[in-house]
Parts: structure tokens; C-alpha cells; sequence
């Protein structure tokens, strides 16, 4: 078991000021794997107050971006070389395969590490603009201590998408892992120190919504950079509001697969594998509502209850699963509950549905509804698990419509032959994202939503920008 009883506060492992203590449960076996101290406000006045220091009188928001990139080099290099020891750990923690975790956990947090550095030597620090009545320097800073609150899907990438920017920028950074998923956080804290990044600009404080609620609202915080549910999202806005504090929300989504009349069926359902259950379906950008011609309406239903009635569900760990456990016991609830909703809505499971794949561990068998509507609640709701709803419509024009029918607008698809014409269609989506035969993240393009999915874009240029403030030096011609 991996237990921790300090905190990484001001570049040290510090005792925590209360006795409380999380347990990580492992969703495979349901068995203690580790233990971290529960943060309290207190330790969380300890961690703004290192940040506040590093930031005010320490040497990082003076570097250089180059000087800065050269240190986060260092820690590129030593994430790098262990990724595989990263992957392992949140396969561990929170029941991602490990075929997923490897790409998703461990891979391409580092590839998003990587991309700002590089970003650092080609970014528009200073500029100089002719005014209206003589030069202008403009220029931009560091906006200060930022508070990093982020979720256990895919702890690592969300954690970095954050701290990689924040830090090129030259802002420090006091991070609050998800309770779920808080050890690969001590693993990424330890390649930190390694690398010799200057004590307070990054600090690590797991512990639960109170304590997250307290790092939002704290005095001495610059900016919040939050991702999680939308309820979360509309408290963290409300309450960055009041204190006019500047926020970046990544919240829900409920996308939409629009599998037009000319798409290869085979290629297409083979795809859906990654775009619509990925990471077992705890992903806010899944594409959970699959849109299917109606004269083709029974050829996909079939093809995709054959698909997703043969994944192989069972121990993370093992190369060949490709859907493991949910995160925690509420989490399969959650779904089942869901699965138990479209059922009494009327939609059709064909196939999965309430019967567990094992006895022990938090697994959901891998759904398919068919003859949903647009109107359901497990078309609407995002349900965050493996569970897809198929959707007939009648043309282009109705697919697009109900595509746009949301609360949300994070990501989405369009399948077909024509790529240039697949394409136009994206266009039509109200969405931050939305790709054509396939679905992917990609950290050097911005990542947001419209709508309920969201405030702000991180990745990318994008993702640096709100991290900065900028400043203008008019001075006589």
C-alpha cells in the first residue's frame, strides 16, 4: 500500500495540521491501496501562502520564459522516462485501462508538458505597437497564484493542462487533487522536486469539497482553473464573480456522433470504441449520443450492439480489457441508475444493461439504447459511463438540429466519406470541438466548450493567454 502522511508545501514534505486521512480504493478490488492526508483549510492557508511568496519575492515570475523552459525541461525529461511507472499508478487508482492509461494518462500529459515548453521560445511575450500619439510596449505577466482544482477521469492531463501553462507563464500554483485519484499527484510532486523547480511555485493539497470550496474563495488566490462537473462549475463562477477573480471552467459534455448516410460502417463503429468509450466512458468529451440515418438505422444498431457486446471487461491491468471498473461504488450506481431511467423512458437496451460483468469491483457492462429521442434524460444528462444512446434522423439538416439540441457543447463527430464535406458539416456544430472520423484532444489546439460544457479554452496558445495579464507602456513619441 502507498501511504503518505505529509503534504508538498513550499517545495517540502510537510505534516499536515489535522489528523484526517484519505483512503484510495482500488474499483477493481474494492481494497485499500492507499492513504494521504484529508487537507484542511489551515493546510491550505499554508500552501496559498508558500505560492503567495514564491510569487511575490522568489526568482520564478523573474526568470525568463527560456529559463523557466529549461527547468520544466528537466521535469519533461524525468516524466518521460517513467511514464509507464505514471500509467500504472492511475490504472491503479481509478480503473483505467491500461492500454488507455498509457496513451491518455501518462503519454500525453507529458506530449502537453512538452508543448508549452517548446510554446515558451516561439509565444509573443513584448510587442511594439505605434499608438495614436507615440509607441506602446505591450507586454505580458504572470497573473499570480493560481488555484488548480481538477477531476479524477484523467487526473494527470487535467492536472498539466493547467500546470503547464500556469508555469511557463511564471504564476505559481497550489493544486487540489480529486480524493479518488490523489497518488499519482505525490508521484508527480516527488519528479517536481527532482527536477529542481523552486520551492512554494507548485504546491499539492488533496482533500474534499470543503476544501476545495475554501482554495476557490481563498484571499490570497489570483486565478482558478477548475474541471469537473457543471454544478461545481456554476459555484466556482459564482463565487470568482463576486470577487471579480478571473476563472477557466471545463465542465460537462454530451456530444453527438453523426454518422452520415455515405460513412463506412465498419471503420466508423471500430472508432467509436475510442471516441465514445474512452477511459470506460468517464470522459466529458465521449460521444454518448450516437445520430444514425434513419435508412440505415438498423444496420448501426446492429453493428453497434455486436461491438459493444464483445469489449472485453475485466482488470485494468490486463493489455487485453478494454472497458474496466468505474471509479468508486456511487459511480456504478450512478450509471445503473441511469440505465434503470431510459429503460422506464421507454428506449430499448440492446445491448449490456443491469447484469454486472463481475462480482467484485465497481464494473457496469458496457450499453447500448436504441429508439431514444432527443427529448430523454439519457440523451440530455450526461451520464459519465459506458453507456451510448442511438438516435435515428431524417436528414442532414435534422441531424445537425438535434446535434445542437444541448445543454452542452463540448465536443462531437462527424462520420462519412467525404471528408471535405464532413468538415462543412463540423462547421454546423455548436461546439469547441468537433471531428471528422475520429475524436481527439489534440495540446497544441484550443479545448472548451459553449453552452453548460463551460468558461474559457485551455491547450494550445489558448490555453497560455489566460494565465497572462497584459500591460501597456504608451510613452512619448
Amino acid at each position: 500500500m502507498r501511504e503518505h502522511d505529509r503534504l508538498f508545501i513550499g517545495g517540502e514534505w510537510t505534516t499536515p495540521s489535522g489528523t484526517g486521512t484519505i483512503d484510495v480504493i482500488s474499483p477493481h478490488t474494492e481494497e485499500i491501496i492507499g492513504r494521504v492526508p484529508d487537507g484542511t483549510p489551515a493546510d491550505m492557508d499554508a500552501a496559498v501562502a508558500a505560492a503567495r511568496e514564491a510569487f511575490d519575492r522568489g526568482p520564478w515570475p523573474r526568470m525568463t520564459p527560456a529559463e523557466r523552459a529549461e527547468i520544466l525541461g528537466r521535469l519533461s525529461a524525468i516524466y518521460a522516462e517513467r511514464q509507464q511507472s505514471m500509467a500504472d499508478l492511475v490504472t491503479e487508482e481509478m480503473g483505467s485501462p491500461i492500454g488507455f492509461s498509457i496513451f491518455a494518462q501518462a503519454a500525453i500529459p507529458q506530449m502537453t508538458l512538452q508543448y508549452y515548453i517548446d510554446l515558451a521560445g516561439t509565444f509573443t511575450w513584448e510587442e511594439e505597437r505605434p499608438g495614436m500619439l507615440g509607441p506602446v510596449t505591450v507586454t505580458r505577466e504572470p497573473v499570480g497564484v493560481v488555484a488548480a482544482i481538477y477531476p479524477w477521469n484523467v487526473p494527470q492531463f487535467t492536472f498539466i493542462m493547467k500546470l503547464a501553462p500556469a508555469l511557463i507563464a511564471g504564476c505559481t500554483v497550489v493544486a487540489k487533487p480529486s480524493p479518488e485519484t490523489p497518488l499519482d499527484a505525490y508521484l508527480l510532486a516527488e519528479w517536481i522536486k527532482e527536477a529542481g523547480i523552486p520551492d512554494g511555485v507548485v504546491n499539492i493539497v488533496p482533500g474534499g469539497r470543503e476544501t476545495g470550496a475554501y482554495l476557490v474563495e481563498h484571499p490570497g488566490v489570483d486565478k482558478v482553473a477548475f474541471t469537473g462537473s457543471t454544478d461545481a462549475g456554476r459555484k466556482i463562477a459564482a463565487a470568482c464573480g463576486q470577487r471579480l477573480r478571473p476563472v477557466t471552467l471545463e465542465l460537462g459534455g454530451k456530444s453527438a456522433a453523426i454518422i452520415l448516410e455515405d460513412a463506412d460502417l465498419a471503420s466508423t463503429i471500430e472508432g467509436f470504441k475510442l471516441a465514445s468509450l474512452m477511459n470506460n466512458g468517464e470522459a466529458c468529451a465521449a460521444q454518448t449520443r450516437i445520430l444514425a440515418p434513419r435508412s440505415r438505422y438498423d444496420e448501426v444498431a446492429d453493428a453497434l450492439a455486436t461491438m459493444v457486446g464483445g469489449l472485453s471487461v475485466g482488470d485494468p491491468a490486463d493489455y487485453t480489457t478494454e472497458i474496466g471498473p468505474l471509479v468508486a461504488r456511487r459511480q456504478q450506481e450512478r450509471v445503473e441508475g441511469y440505465i434503470r431511467i431510459g429503460q422506464d423512458e421507454g428506449a430499448k437496451v440492446i445491448a449490456g444493461g443491469l447484469d454486472r460483468p463481475h462480482d467484485r469491483g465497481w464494473y457496469v457492462a458496457p450499453t447500448v439504447f436504441g429508439g431514444v429521442t432527443n427529448d430523454m434524460r439519457i440523451a440530455r444528462e450526461e451520464i459519465f459511463g459506458p453507456v451510448l444512446a442511438l438516435l435515428s434522423y431524417d436528414d442532414e439538416e435534422d441531424a445537425v438540429r438535434i446535434a445542437n439540441d444541448s445543454d452542452y457543447g463540448l465536443g462531437g463527430s462527424v462520420w462519412t466519406a467525404d471528408v471535405d464535406h464532413g468538415v462543412e458539416v463540423a462547421r454546423r456544430i455548436r461546439t469547441g470541438s468537433c471531428g471528422v472520423n475520429m475524436y481527439i484532444m489534440e495540446p497544441n489546439t484550443p479545448f472548451g466548450g459553449y453552452k453548460d460544457s463551460g468558461l474559457g479554452r485551455e491547450l494550445g496558445p489558448e490555453g497560455l493567454s489566460p494565465y497572462l495579464e497584459y500591460k501597456a507602456i504608451p510613452r512619448p513619441a
